[in-house]
């Protein structure tokens, strides 16, 4: 087996369960208008706020600078490895020639970069178990983007479970993705602090 599919069979070890609790959840009158994670068994509903919005599509505009609206996902589930670990990531970027799974979606190896603009209260998962998660499925860039802190967080060359290099950047200044295989730049200056 490939480093790859081991990272796909983690992610799938409980797939069954993890659908049968989205499907709770989507019966419940309470999800609209929530980002939701089930990380490591334990469901996270964050209320959308406008300006985590306005990151979110300002980091999905840039993007569309380069790579087809197809290859790019917002808030839609990706189980990844660990246990009972499906994230709704704020923006995804899946590979080339990704293909959908059986249910719709796409394997966590798929996932080249992630970004996730953090909410009041669910900061420590973005920071914890969902980068781990990326890291250890691979995810060649994970951009944490802090309102609260104003800063940007860019975590490169995944390995052993975490991210082998950090940085971060303010708001009002330009992201340098040129070094990864983003190969952009993006402009931080019309986001907000919260």
């Amino acid at each position: 087996m490939t480093p790859v599919d081991d990272r796909i069979k983690m992610a799938d070890n409980d797939t069954a369960r993890l659908d049968e609790m989205f499907e709770a959840l989507g019966r419940g009158p309470f999800a609209e208008g929530y980002k939701i994670d089930i990380i490591e068994g334990v469901v996270y509903m964050a209320p959308q706020q406008t300006n985590h919005w306005d990151i979110t599509v300002g980091i999905l505009e840039q993007l569309r600078t380069k790579y087809p609206r197809q290859r790019l996902l917002s808030d839609v589930r990706i189980d990844y490895p660990g246990e009972l670990n499906a994230f709704c990531s704020d923006v995804a970027l899946v590979a080339e020639g990704a293909e959908r799974t059986k249910r719709g979606g796409f394997l966590c190896g798929d996932v080249e970069f992630v970004a996730e603009v953090i909410s009041r209260g669910t900061d420590s998962n973005d920071y914890g178990p969902k980068k781990s998660g990326y890291a250890t499925a691979g995810v060649a860039v994970y951009l944490i983007v802090d309102p609260y802190q104003g800063k940007c967080h860019v975590y490169t060359r995944p390995g052993g479970g975490d991210y082998n290099d950090h940085r971060k950047v303010g708001f009002g200044d330009k992201v340098d993705l040129t070094r990864t295989f983003l190969g952009l730049t993006l402009d931080t200056s019309d986001f907000c602090r919260d």
